[in-house]
């Protein structure tokens, strides 16, 4: 009896380790900018922890909010500036995902985002509005955070101070 339970426990954890983590919560990073898989909070951490070793700039946007479309084209330009140095990320909050597709193709954004339908993970974090832009230094440290739309040079400044 105990060993059928214990190859069955290693066969769920083998299973486990098989499996295509690209989609939803606890995910790996997406590798296709526009999937959208959905996360929550313990998912949001899973993934922060996952990019340890690297700066990480977090940013909470919708399709639908002004500011979000002030700072879209600054946002597609530093991410470019610093591509293999830096990992963008969006989470695209209280949303529906085509507009949101629909807005990474037009500002033509080359990081991924995540999908955040209630904005549990920013509610999570204490955040209230958006946008709001998270910068995580290399050790997963927050370093510095900014509510509302922020601009090309601020953004540089910030990831040059964790890079």
């Amino acid at each position: 009896m105990r060993r059928g339970l214990a190859a069955a426990i290693t066969g769920l954890v083998l299973l486990a380790g098989c499996t295509d983590r690209s989609e939803g919560a606890g995910a790996l990073l997406p590798t296709d900018r526009l999937a959208l898989p959905q996360i929550d909070p313990a998912g949001y951490e899973t993934l922060l922890a996952e990019l340890r070793g690297s700066p990480v700039v977090v940013n909470f946007w919708g399709s639908w909010c002004g500011p979000c479309v002030e700072e879209a084209p600054d946002l597609a330009a530093v991410a470019r500036e610093y591509e293999g140095r830096v990992q963008f990320l969006g989470i695209d909050i209280l949303d529906a995902r085509e507009p949101a597709r629909d807005f990474i193709r037009r500002f033509d954004w080359p990081y991924p985002s995540v999908f955040d339908p209630t904005g549990a993970v920013r509610d999570a974090l204490g955040y209230v509005g958006q946008p709001i832009t998270l910068v995580y230094d290399s050790g997963g440290e927050l370093a510095f955070e900014w509510n509302g739309a922020i601009d090309a040079d601020r953004l540089r400044r910030e990831i040059r101070e964790v890079l």
